[in-house]
């Protein structure tokens, strides 16, 4: 049946190519616009696959975090917090966990053998957990994870830094270690990555750029040009 259907569907295909061939002459308005735009696309292609090689081979992929720092400094007002950031640590574990009362001291401690302890504990029996208290995170992720009621999502993370939730099974546990509130600055480390993105398409386009007046000049050298006024 599959074959079939494939064989038909090809041949359907077919005629109705051959059938449009046949009706518009190659002088036609519209076999000429066909004609046009599948050289623009092959033009297309061909020009993407020669930059593509060309920025595999000599695009130096290698960005320091002295540029990256540079470049956040010279443009800070294009970092601007669209949305509440945060570091923090996050535990969730059944209400019928043990050792509650000892996740309560280890989670809130920065002492390395509380923060031992707690990775311990946490390898056990959380049922999800997030230690690096040094990243940033989007506080809207970390809603999707908690169930924090609040209206003021500003005002929360101005005011609380251990917070304890609940609900019908699980217990939640978060130590806040910074936030940043949306509309502020972002902090580099948060946007260390895209940095480096832009700096790498900054240098590809260049390097595109260049190659593109290099042969230019390199045609207009040898004669392979020439202007008529």
């Amino acid at each position: 049946l599959l074959a079939d259907r494939y064989v038909s569907n090809w041949v359907h295909e077919k005629l109705l190519i051959k059938k449009a061939e046949d009706n518009l002459t190659d002088t036609s308005k519209e076999y000429l616009e066909i004609d046009k735009k599948l050289q623009d696309y092959r033009n297309s292609l061909i020009t993407y696959a020669y930059e593509s090689e060309l920025v595999r081979q000599k695009l130096d992929t290698i960005v320091r975090d002295e540029e990256i720092q540079k470049y956040y400094d010279e443009n800070q007002n294009n970092f601007e917090l669209k949305d509440n950031i945060i570091k923090v640590r996050y535990i969730k574990v059944n209400k019928k966990a043990p050792d509650i009362l000892k996740l309560k001291n280890w989670y809130k401690s920065d002492s390395p053998k509380d923060s031992m302890a707690l990775e311990n504990y946490c390898h056990q029996y959380a049922e999800n957990f997030y230690l690096d208290g040094n990243t940033w995170l989007l506080f809207e992720d970390l809603l999707k994870e908690v169930p924090i009621e609040t209206y003021n999502k500003e005002m929360f993370l101005r005011y609380n830094r251990f917070v304890e939730v609940q609900d019908s099974s699980s217990l939640y546990f978060l130590n806040i270690k910074g936030f940043k509130i949306k509309n502020s600055i972002s902090p580099l480390s948060f946007e260390k990555d895209k940095i480096r993105k832009i700096i790498m398409n900054k240098r590809k386009l260049h390097l595109i750029s260049q190659m593109k007046e290099d042969l230019f000049q390199d045609a207009l050298k040898n004669k392979k040009i020439e202007f008529f006024e």
